[in-house]
């Protein structure tokens, strides 16, 4: 669609019948009000919408509209972190313009000055491809008075167009998206559960999760959805209050990334014997399933929770302040957001508690319970002069977690070895300045120096840093701590007994060399990038490594990544 005088020229995904991230377009599977649904065939897919459901079929339409002259963006689903200079870097939400799109897993884009080459899985293309209007400086003032009423009148026509593009995205991605849950379910979970000789229970349940639970719930929201959908006029649709009533059940995605990554490593051992990949090919031609293979199917719900948020921050920009369905909306999004943030933040936790295992075990002569039994997070690190009653100095390196702080000595040889000294729960902790000079209660003369002190016992600690500096990197790091506890409990952030104990055993394993190929955070290193040189063969060549998916970085994090994991090499032996 292309607005005249002099408006933004736009078109939608839904005129072209394109979902990016769903692999999919027009309604596969429709709930009625009672739950049940009405099948459509994939043939009957195919001969509705042809070029966009077969494999291939959307970088063959994107790619006519850039040969058409058509600029064409996308907008990032989540952070790519990239390895090489040939790659383009770039974080959620930021918008590219994509310059090619013929290679399915690898596209040529812009961001910014720079081009290269991005994962086409990171990214999704947007509803209301809009350009700047161009030449508008050269209308005269008295032209743009006289036609004030109709350009205000094409503005109002055109946001209600972009509002109908938005809408009928949501409801479009809906619906393909319950058709990829209900093949997940009925394709691969059912035939899965009748060879009971291929598939064991723990298996199933690792590999596919509480998907079955999110289909269940999904189904349940469209059915609402749908209720809210406006047929005749969609602009006027008022869905916002379908997403607000629905929002604490979409806690349920939190699972289900959590266990993803495990799912992934499930599946891709089995799929190194000939019998597994035979059999899950089997199961999708017998389901009529669109070509992906099954680890792109069990994608699809880390996908869509992470998608929310983009569309209903673009709904947000199309839905005027007039409008009866604006509050609702705006609250949706904040909503979704958050909801999209705890995921984020359990999953950010996850690979924590795997690195704090690591460290403890490389810490010599541990006692004690784990330190996993109560914290998830490292908060802060480094080295303080512990002071005792009787005025004896000690030389000790402190972490800081979620609450409690352990203290470590140094091997008087090995440096970069560590042994277990004690630690203060903090629970009951009160953290107090002290100021330089001699201190009333230890009666010595102290610098840079600080206090915890137990509440309930009146048990004093007396800490002194180096620098000024540092002391105040520790208080505020205490005070943080405190902070991060009552979030905690605030979020109902709690990480399962289950994975403590398997994030110990992970890394007593890999403490004794059972695990090889495997770097320190748990990540296969990725091969070597091919030599690149993208203007001369950006056509042919493309990226040979896959990317390291972050897939739960779409909301903004309330908390930055720790920093003070990297000291941990110059302080305990991890590649010993």
């Amino acid at each position: 669609m292309v607005a005249r005088g002099g408006m933004a020229r736009f078109w939608s995904l839904e005129s072209l019948q394109m979902v990016a991230a769903d692999g999919g377009t027009e309604s596969s599977a429709l709930v009625d009000d009672n739950g049940s649904e009405e099948d459509y065939s994939y043939e009957e897919l195919c001969q509705a919408t042809p070029r966009y459901l077969q494999p291939g079929g959307e970088q063959l339409a994107i790619n006519e509209l850039i040969s058409d002259g058509s600029i064409v963006y996308a907008e990032a689903l989540w952070d790519h972190v990239t390895m090489d200079d040939q790659e383009l870097g770039f974080k959620a939400g930021d918008v590219i313009r994509v310059l090619e799109a013929s290679n399915k897993d690898w596209w040529w884009g812009r961001n910014e000055d720079k081009e290269a080459w991005f994962p086409a899985s990171f990214v999704r293309l947007r509803v209301n491809q809009e350009e700047v209007p161009e030449n508008g400086s050269s209308i005269q003032d008295e032209e743009q008075d006289a036609d004030t009423s109709k350009h205000r009148q094409k503005v109002a026509e055109n946001k209600d167009q972009m509002r109908t593009n938005v809408i009928q995205e949501i409801m479009n991605t809906e619906r393909v998206y319950i058709k990829h849950l209900k093949d997940i379910c009925e394709g691969y979970i059912r035939q899965c559960r009748k060879h009971t000789g291929m598939f064991t229970t723990a298996q199933l349940s690792t590999i596919f999760g509480n998907i079955e639970d999110i289909y269940k719930f999904q189904r349940k929201f469209l059915k609402d959805l749908e209720k809210q959908y406006n047929k005749e006029e969609p602009h006027l649709s008022k869905i916002g209050s379908c997403f607000l009533q629905h929002q604490e059940g979409f806690a349920i995605y939190s699972e289900y990334c959590n266990n993803h990554p495990s799912a992934c490593i499930e599946l891709s051992n089995l799929m190194k014997q000939g019998k597994y990949r035979h059999f899950f090919e089997a199961c999708r031609l017998l389901q009529q399933m669109i070509d992906i293979a099954i680890d792109g199917f069990l994608l699809t719900p880390v996908q869509k929770i992470c998608k929310y948020p983009l569309q209903l921050a673009e709904l947000l920009k199309y839905t005027t302040q007039e409008h009866s369905d604006y509050n609702n909306i705006k609250a949706a999004y904040e909503a979704m957001k958050n909801v999209a943030c705890l995921i984020n933040e359990r999953k950010r936790r996850l690979e924590s508690i795997d690195k704090i295992a690591c460290w403890q075990v490389s810490i010599v002569g541990w006692e004690g319970p784990d330190v996993l039994a109560r914290s998830s997070e490292l908060i802060h690190s480094g080295e303080l002069t512990k002071i005792s009653k009787q005025g004896k100095s000690q030389q000790r390196t402190f972490f800081l977690f979620d609450h409690q702080l352990v203290f470590c000595k140094k091997d008087l040889l090995r440096r970069d070895i560590l042994y277990y000294k004690d630690r203060i729960d903090m629970d009951e902790m009160e953290i107090v300045d002290t100021e330089d000079g001699r201190d009333k209660d230890f009666n010595v003369n102290v610098k840079n120096a600080f206090k915890i002190i137990n509440r309930a016992t009146e048990e004093i600690h007396l800490f002194c840093a180096k620098k000024q500096e540092d002391k105040k990197k520790w208080m505020q790091a205490c005070k943080n701590e405190r902070r991060r506890v009552q979030e905690d409990k605030e979020m109902g952030m709690e990480i399962s007994e289950n994975q403590k104990v398997q994030a110990m055993q992970n890394a007593r394993k890999s403490r004794h060399g059972k695990i090889k190929g495997v770097s320190y955070n748990g990540c296969p290193v990725p091969p070597p990038h091919q030599s690149l040189h993208p203007i001369h063969q950006r056509h042919i060549t493309v990226p040979t490594s896959i990317p390291q998916q972050q897939v739960f970085a779409l909301a903004e994090p309330k908390r930055k990544p720790s920093l003070f994991w990297h000291t941990f090499n110059k302080l305990t032996p991890f590649k010993k």
